[in-house]
């Protein structure tokens, strides 16, 4: 299969070195010219993931155009915030046989859509052929060659078990599925948790009120994802827990950093500012509250993270306002 994977940063450059170390045939589009010339030359990307060494098979490029022609699959890898305006770009390239396969976690701000949803305005591209490959797994490690999981979700399971095959060897194996919205929203969701994981550890707090907060958190993500037509079931799986575990306890999360530096009081916008990756989980957070109020679904943690990004509470008055909220019944 030929591959192209737009998104030359971390969980990209990751995704296509996995690629093609299963033999695909993989062209990696990056906006950063170092980091083309950097893959061609050397098989390293010099601004991400420096010290690991990328499969040869893998072709950068600057060229967009190019990129899109080469690809029966596109691999979709670019931050949320900013896929609308690159896939309006590329509208005029969609074939009647493209695949899209998206990696990026998020929900876009303003419009509150889903990857699914931009891709169907900006490339109009129909749900059936467009997937989600989401799960834990931290790109340093996929690399690394680590034996990972994740689950690749398309309303067409057809499509989704061959592409199944076409990404799982013996390093990642790919679990088939359906429910496209709640692969989707919990890869976005669970970063929001991750950020409140990181506040937790950065305000000296321990196990006890980490394993709470992931437990509470993680039904709180799956009410909102239900509420928008996700299967509660999903938000147990690889996608939901899984992820959810990890970026809430990994020290290669961006999310759980950008909190620990929360909760140990440095500024929202200096930790951005020293920061190269998009940490998405800032974005979504609000976007997510956002949902929740439209859909009349109560998200505390979510809210309470969102008025700290906001400068409107400090840490440690919004854990104690969460611990002092009326007791209820669990389920």
């Amino acid at each position: 299969m030929k591959l192209s994977v737009f998104g030359g940063g971390s969980w990209g450059t990751a995704m296509a070195h996995q690629l093609a170390r299963r033999g695909q045939d993989v062209l990696l589009w990056a906006r950063e010219t170092e980091v083309v010339e950097g893959i061609n030359a050397e098989h390293r990307n010099p601004l991400f993931l420096t010290d690991l060494e990328l499969d040869p098979g893998i072709t950068a490029v600057n060229d967009l155009m190019a990129a899109a022609r080469h690809g029966d699959l596109w691999l979709w890898v670019v931050p949320v915030q900013f896929s609308r305006a690159v896939m309006e770009e590329l509208a005029s390239e969609v074939r009647d046989d493209l695949v899209v396969v998206s990696a990026s976690k998020g929900i876009e701000t303003g419009t509150l859509r889903r990857m699914d949803q931009i891709a169907e305005e900006a490339l109009g591209l129909e749900a059936r052929r467009f997937g989600c490959l989401s799960g834990p797994t931290f790109a340093r490690e996929v690399v690394r060659g680590d034996p990972s999981a994740a689950v690749l979700a398309c309303p067409d399971l057809a499509l989704a078990t061959r592409l199944q095959e076409e990404f799982s060897d013996h390093h990642l194996r790919c679990y088939a599925g359906t429910d496209l919205i709640g692969v989707e929203l919990a890869g976005a969701l669970k970063n929001v948790v991750a950020i409140a994981a990181g506040i937790i550890d950065g305000l000296g707090l321990g196990f006890n009120t980490q394993a709470a907060l992931m437990t509470r958190g993680l039904h709180e993500i799956t009410r909102l994802g239900v509420a928008l037509g996700a299967e509660a079931e999903t938000f147990r799986g690889l996608a939901g827990m899984g992820d959810l575990v990890l970026t809430c306890t990994g020290g290669l999360s961006r999310n759980r950093t950008l909190g620990q530096r929360l909760g140990r009081g440095e500024s929202l916008s200096e930790i951005l500012d020293s920061m190269r990756e998009v940490v998405e989980g800032v974005r979504t957070t609000p976007a997510a509250a956002q949902l929740a109020s439209d859909h009349g679904v109560e998200m505390p943690i979510t809210d309470a993270v969102t008025r700290i990004l906001a400068g409107d509470a400090d840490p440690r008055t919004a854990l104690r306002e969460l611990m002092r909220r009326q007791l209820r019944v669990e389920s």
